[in-house]
């Protein structure tokens, strides 16, 4: 790798070990093993390199998802099914990039500030209201459509927001497959409240 691609990687090494704020321009030389000097050569700035650094990492992890999502399901599973192995492998890679989130996270605090991240956000979301429909309902991407995307895309996007959230601040506590499946059940009418407590 050249000295752009190693800043890079550096980067995104600080951003996994010590989040977008903390990391300083000597924290970055340091995990790169490129000189201070170069940052400013190849990125401008350091906050520069560390946003393109992030927005690689979103979108790494996001052809990670896709690819461990999209695998294929029983043949017979029902909707319900699809939904809970859909989230149980959502899951287990928010415990692999445990880290990844928590910067995405930290970076929403910055958007009223940094046009550079409302414009990369505002064209993340409406892909990923796209791509999460196609994975949910497990068909491919170039078949959904904007209505579908602003609609079954936009509750699985704040499905995907929400559950992070709280997977991030307690991830003891947080929401199982299971569960979300059984709380799906009771919002489409499936079951009561009463009858999903009785289960414990």
């Amino acid at each position: 790798m050249g000295n752009r691609e190693d800043l890079l990687a550096g980067a995104k090494q600080c951003l996994r070990e010590k989040g977008y704020a903390r990391t300083t321009a000597r924290d970055i030389a340091t995990a790169s093993g490129v000189s201070l000097a170069a940052i400013g050569y190849h990125f401008g700035s350091k906050d520069a390199l560390m946003n393109q650094a992030l927005f690689e990492a979103i979108g790494d992890w996001g052809l990670e998802l896709q690819t461990v999502v999209a695998a294929e399901l029983p043949a017979d599973a029902t909707t319900l099914r699809r939904f809970e192995v859909t989230w149980q492998r959502m899951i287990e890679l928010f415990e692999r990039h445990r880290p990844l989130m928590a910067a995405s996270f930290e970076v929403f605090t910055l958007i009223e500030h940094v046009p550079e991240f409302r414009e990369f956000y505002g064209h993340a979301v409406q892909e990923a209201r796209k791509g999460l429909g196609a994975l949910f309902l497990h068909v491919d991407e170039d078949t959904i459509d904007v209505r579908t995307a602003r609609t079954a895309g936009s509750i699985y996007y704040a499905l995907l927001v929400g559950v992070m959230a709280q997977w991030l601040v307690d991830p003891v506590n947080a929401p199982s497959a299971a569960e979300l499946t059984e709380g799906l059940r009771v919002l489409m009418g499936e079951r009561t409240p009463a009858e999903s407590g009785s289960e414990k």
